[in-house]
């Protein structure tokens, strides 16, 4: 049986789908892949214009205006998760809410890297080629043989995703109650730079199940919408990466500073 750690590429994923009329109807891996990208550059477009909006406030020193732009980062982290939700219950509506997902990921990330930014110049540059990067080496191990995830590693990683899952909705909830929540998330002690290793690490091996997973979606002979469906899978895992890579560097900074 198929598993996943990724919310989006679970086992029953590709179960109960209808049988493709031809091959000219099937799911396809450079489909996949080439649907990924279209999502990154639409991604990229929406990031590009809230970075652009809070810097440009920043440089005019209007702090109360880099304020009114929260509602549109907020907007853009709510509409994203609206968006996953109907794609991960409508997969057939994927090819229309994964990339409307991806619009609304962009309002999000723009507004969260420029403010990550002005804190730590040159975070953002490090986070995403740290990101890209290991993509592109897991992604070349996968292909090469080296990584291929069996079941007790599947049900592994499976396992460590979903304590992280409940360690940030707890402290979510802890954080009504308590300002910052649990201290050792954001602390750049050792143990919270260590904690946001372990999490980079556990985010970077989804990755692994994320191919594996799509390799087999188009084994099976999946409809072509699956493509979009796919490539919403790797954009979760590959945006998580991103978030986590951005507070690992983060705590580095402040512990040298």
């Amino acid at each position: 049986m198929m598993r996943s750690a990724n919310p989006a590429l679970n086992a029953g994923t590709f179960q109960g789908l209808p049988r493709t009329a031809g091959m000219q109807d099937a799911m396809t891996i450079q489909g996949a892949v080439n649907k990924t990208g279209l999502m990154l550059i639409l991604l990229i477009l929406t990031a590009s214009y809230t970075w652009g909006q809070f810097f440009r406030l920043m440089d005019m020193g209007d702090p109360a205006g880099v304020s009114a732009l929260m509602p549109l980062f907020l907007g853009g982290m709510i509409g994203g998760l609206i968006a996953a939700l109907v794609t991960m219950f409508k997969k057939t509506w994927s090819p229309i809410t994964a990339p409307i997902y991806a619009l609304c990921q962009g309002l999000f990330l723009g507004g969260l890297s420029a403010m990550f930014e002005a804190r730590y110049p040159g975070i953002v540059i490090q986070a995403v080629a740290l990101t890209f990067g290991t993509l592109f080496a897991l992604l070349m191990a996968y292909k090469s043989g080296a990584i291929r995830p069996n079941e007790n590693f599947k049900l592994g990683l499976a396992a460590a995703t979903g304590g992280i899952f409940l360690v940030y909705m707890a402290n979510l909830i802890f954080s009504f109650f308590s300002p910052g929540g649990f201290g050792f998330m954001h602390q750049p002690s050792l143990f919270g730079i260590g904690f946001s290793l372990f999490v980079v690490i556990i985010a970077a091996l989804n990755l692994v199940l994320d191919f594996d997973f799509i390799e087999h979606g188009a084994e099976a002979g999946a409809p072509r919408y699956m493509e979009w469906f796919a490539a919403f899978g790797l954009m979760v895992t590959l945006i998580w990466l991103y978030i986590e890579f951005l507070r690992l560097l983060a705590k580095l900074n402040d512990r040298r500073s």
